[in-house]
């Protein structure tokens, strides 16, 4: 594909799941929190079958919200549903994992220092886990263990964690990730596919009928909906870590994206439980700390200096980046995929390569994740020369 057309169609389709993930989160968030805070209604309300009512006060007016036990005497004539937030944010994040992931398997899924495979082998990998693990989660859904929340909590996420991992032995670490995220992400529009829209269809036409609706179905949408509310957080962190080189990146990246899931989901939990009036910040500060615990634990080791090494020179410093970073980052690339510099960042000259020395020591020394995929071979040595060379120029500033 052409590329300049490949980058408008990525900024178009990325720009759609953005704004429908936001949508559709703030949706999930909203419903959640409405139910939590509900009040017990005055007796008027409890003999129509209103279970809970709230007041609010937002944009220059107050607002009544009631919610019925199952369903009103009768339909009103204009209800409204809440669904294509969901299958927009679904559709729109599938299109980016093809356009960037499968057509771009070759530089951003595959990781021919893992596993020698080829671009189907690897799409129907990816594909497969996707749908796969639903299937597992929606078998688990109508088990015993959903009713015991906490340990089904626990078991999906070990699972997740254990899929990380055996995805990590053939996809890229940026592959691996994205992967995970999709799953989350299929799981919860396909509760909203499956199960709460189909319960709330079934609602809607028994209170049609003049019958009583059956409870089962308002217990199953509403549990599927509290799962996607915990999921919310890790899968939007999995958005942003293709930023962030130090989780994704690390040898053991596979445990630090079940760490943060854990880590989001708990303090999701606060929320929640904030919601319903009660109030733990042991829990939100026990979360803050574990992130900080973790960022402490996964702070890279320094790299030693060359033994025996009289350092580089500038000129050697300044030539060695470009052989290895400016096959990408230049006005004109030679690399196979990347025609136009990432991010607009060229180390064609001398001064250019100054200017950027915090950000190629972060990502050549510390995460090690540049050169991309290492397609140039940095060797370690190198990595250590061109760390201590920084190390010196920073320290001269």
């Amino acid at each position: 594909m052409d590329p300049y057309l490949n980058d408008w169609l990525s900024l178009v389709i990325r720009f759609l799941h953005v704004v429908t993930a936001i949508a559709w989160i703030g949706a999930s968030f909203y419903f959640v929190w409405l139910d939590n805070t509900l009040q017990t209604p005055p007796d008027w309300k409890k003999k129509k079958g209103i279970s809970g009512d709230l007041w609010a006060v937002h944009g220059g007016g107050f607002y009544e919200v009631a919610k019925y036990k199952l369903a009103p005497e009768s339909m009103p004539e204009t209800l409204h549903w809440f669904k294509w937030e969901a299958y927009s944010t679904w559709i729109t994040g599938f299109l980016m994992l093809i356009l960037i992931y499968y057509i771009g398997a070759d530089a951003y899924l595959i990781d021919p220092n893992k596993a020698d495979i080829s671009q189907t082998t690897a799409i129907l990998i990816g594909v497969g886990a996707i749908f796969g693990s639903y299937f597992v989660y929606d078998f688990a859904c109508k088990t015993p263990l959903v009713e015991k929340g906490l340990l089904f909590g626990i078991v999906m996420l070990v699972l997740l964690t254990f899929l990380a991992w055996l995805l990590g032995l053939v996809f890229s670490d940026r592959g691996t990730y994205i992967h995970i995220g999709a799953i989350i992400g299929t799981c919860m529009a396909a509760n909203v596919m499956t199960v709460i829209m189909p319960g709330q269809r079934a609602l809607v036409t028994a209170v049609e009928k003049g019958e009583a609706p059956d409870p089962k179905y308002g217990y199953n949408a509403k549990l599927r909906s509290v799962h996607n509310n915990y999921a919310t957080l890790p899968v939007l962190f999995i958005m942003l870590s293709n930023h962030y080189p130090m989780t994704f990146g690390h040898e053991y990246g596979w445990l630090v994206l079940g760490a943060i899931m854990l880590i989001a989901a708990w303090a999701r939990h606060f929320f929640n439980l904030r919601h319903r009036g009660i109030v733990k910040p042991s829990i939100l500060i026990s979360a803050i700390v574990a992130f900080a615990a973790l960022a402490w634990i996964l702070k890279p080791t320094p790299i030693e200096a060359v033994e025996g090494s009289t350092g580089l020179t500038d000129a050697q410093a300044i030539t060695l980046v470009k052989d290895k970073c400016g096959t990408c980052h230049s006005k004109a690339p030679t690399d196979d995929v990347f025609t136009v510099a990432p991010s607009g960042v060229m180390y064609d000259t001398s001064d250019e390569i100054m200017n950027w020395l915090p950000r190629i020591h972060a990502r050549a020394i510390i995460s090690k994740d540049m050169p991309f995929m290492n397609k140039t071979q940095m060797t370690d040595e190198q990595r250590a020369q061109l760390s201590e060379w920084i190390t010196k120029k920073q320290a001269a500033k």
